[in-house]
């Protein structure tokens, strides 16, 4: 299906980023269609005539529930990062009173669309559930509506390969429009690229809102087999908030989300130093450079080399807080465990939701401002979309996406040492 409707997406000559836009969700819509009417096909060839089934529409209605919710959770993301709808325009406008109304312009527009998903999750989940249910009660030791959600997982990821290539088209559109700056293209050229950089934004936006609802729902359905496995090994799982241990859980569930993002913007900030210094380094130290002479060229590799090893080391604590907490965790209490996957499953999901989108909103609150809006390029406003776009970055490319690898991480880990928990 994503292969089909790749086909279908076709670029003209606009630079109008309505025309860009619906260029580009044809192939996804196409993709969507596809895959619906393929789901109720081949649930009613595979198991239209199995007797354990009680209704095999109930497994298409789980796909295809998951396949709506995660297209509404790209289009509600579209709503709060696009310049073409209310929240950007505001942010941009907030923009003519200085960076601090700039910011609180973005973190408010990215709390808002949080209500937003997690009403669409839920409902997702709940359709998903029933669809279950309908399926099948039970076989062996699967539940239905269990199964439904793991499915609807699926149906989310369904239309994955025109997602990421969209998702893949922000960078570069973003990089060829850097090119077209330092090599002191035309503007026209700049003005084509401004279009495609400031869509690319919307569509990583939306790509992200599929990728955290998704995770989401892979990480309850493996809430549910660690539960299972849990119980296979001989133990037994309780979530009754009563319990002090499960309530201690859920808090430092919670936290943790938190302090991972911390942890993940702090590691910007210094590669962003490391990298600012050696920039003002070769300025100092190349003749010529600082002048543009002909012929005078920066020590690119150096710069490289030293984003490439932030990139590694800086993930190094990151990332063991997402294995060693819930195996230390484990040890202690399984039901402070089961407590503290599900308020990271929660806090987690919200706050990949809100970095996503508020940092995709002051991106293109800016690209908005140098289209000429509110003074253009180089006013008072820009400077301030400005400081708003350098807050983001890190919010909608580091930190949000993270949040769906530290969720299913840990879920995972869990899973897997559920047994030696128990024993």
């Amino acid at each position: 299906a994503s292969i089909l409707g790749s086909f279908l997406v076709k670029g003209g000559t606009s630079t109008d980023t309505k025309a860009l836009s619906k260029a580009l969700h044809m192939g996804t819509n196409v993709a969507m269609a596809l895959t619906a009417v393929g789901t109720v096909g081949v649930a009613a060839w595979l198991f239209g005539d199995n007797d354990a089934f009680d209704s095999p529409m109930g497994l298409a209605i789980a796909v295809i529930g998951g396949l709506v919710v995660g297209w509404a959770l790209g289009k509600t993301a579209e709503f709060y990062t696009s310049d073409h709808f209310g929240p950007v325009k505001k942010i941009a406008k907030q923009t003519e009173t200085g960076p601090a109304t700039t910011i609180l312009g973005g973190i408010s527009a990215g709390m808002v669309s949080v209500a937003t998903s997690v009403a669409l999750l839920g409902i997702g989940v709940g359709v998903a559930y029933w669809g279950g249910e309908m399926a099948f009660d039970s076989i062996g030791a699967l539940d239905g509506g269990i199964y439904g959600i793991a499915v609807a997982a699926i149906g989310m990821l369904a239309t994955t390969g025109v997602v990421v290539s969209v998702d893949a088209y922000g960078p570069i559109a973003d990089n060829a429009g850097g090119i077209a700056e330092m090599a002191e293209l035309d503007p026209s050229v700049r003005e084509v690229t401004d279009a495609l950089d400031s869509l690319g934004n919307t569509t990583a936006a939306v790509a992200k809102g599929f990728a955290v609802g998704s995770a989401a729902l892979t990480a309850l359905a493996l809430f549910k087999s660690f539960e299972f496995a849990v119980s296979q090994a001989g133990g037994s799982l309780s979530l009754d908030v009563g319990d002090v241990t499960v309530f201690i859980g859920l808090f430092l569930g919670a936290m943790l989300p938190f302090l991972f993002a911390a942890l993940t913007i702090d590691a910007v900030g210094r590669a962003a130093h490391d990298m600012i210094e050696e920039v003002r380094r070769q300025f100092r130290e190349i003749p010529g450079l600082r002048e543009g002479l002909p012929g005078v060229h920066p020590d690119s590799a150096r710069c490289v080399a030293i984003s490439t090893t932030a990139s590694l080391k800086e993930m190094v604590l990151p990332g063991s807080l997402a294995v060693v907490i819930p195996l230390v965790m484990g040890f202690i209490s399984i039901n402070a465990l089961g407590g503290f996957l599900a308020g990271a499953l929660v806090s987690g999901f919200c706050l990949a939701i809100f970095m996503a989108n508020a940092g995709g909103a002051w991106d293109n609150a800016k690209k908005y401002i140098e289209s000429g809006h509110h003074g253009g390029k180089g006013s008072e406003s820009h400077k301030a979309a400005v400081v708003g776009d350098t807050v983001g970055d890190p919010f909608k490319d580091t930190s949000g996406p993270a949040m769906n690898i530290l969720i299913k991480v840990m879920t995972i880990v869990s899973l897997v040492f559920a047994s030696a928990f128990v024993g």
